[in-house]
């Protein structure tokens, strides 16, 4: 068992580090790149849009790797990752002191893990969780937790 765990964890970053290594991803941009891109893409360059895209695409990668379990899954979390970070692109506020990969990878986690993208199933199963307080002698409280399931993976969230 211990074995096909390995594996498995090797498969997941065999797949990423390839990528990084083919140089499928461009390298990110520098500070002083970013702020000269963003300065353009607010003169109207349709360019440096792409620009930002292309090379903020290994963030995209960085994340989506933390929520697939299969190796097939890769693709689509990768895809839903980008249009997130399409989002960030154009609602940035580059006048802020805050880089742009900060303020992205906040866009691109809500794109992946939110329930409206195509191609994954996120069902939200409410369970009653029974917890005994044994104080002023009240027994039997309920709350709902939710667990959310994403093709293997199973993360629990308190309310």
């Amino acid at each position: 068992m211990l074995l096909t765990l390995l594996q498995f964890f090797a498969s997941k970053f065999l797949v990423l580090a390839l990528h990084l290594e083919a140089g499928s991803f461009p390298r990110p941009l520098s500070p002083q790149e970013e702020i000269r891109t963003f300065a353009a893409l607010r003169a109207g360059d349709p360019s440096a849009r792409e620009k930002l895209i292309r090379h903020n695409l290994r963030l995209v990668a960085h994340i989506a790797k933390k929520y697939y379990a299969l190796p097939s899954e890769q693709d689509d979390l990768i895809s839903i990752g980008t249009i997130g970070l399409m989002k960030a692109v154009d609602t940035f506020d580059s006048t802020r002191r805050a880089r742009f990969s900060t303020y992205a990878s906040r866009c691109i986690e809500n794109a992946i893990l939110s329930p409206a993208h195509f191609g994954m199933e996120k069902r939200i199963h409410l369970f009653h969780a029974t917890t005994y307080l044994r104080q002023n002698g009240f027994f039997g409280a309920e709350r709902a937790v939710p667990f959310f399931y994403f093709r293997g993976c199973h993360v629990r969230v308190m309310v």
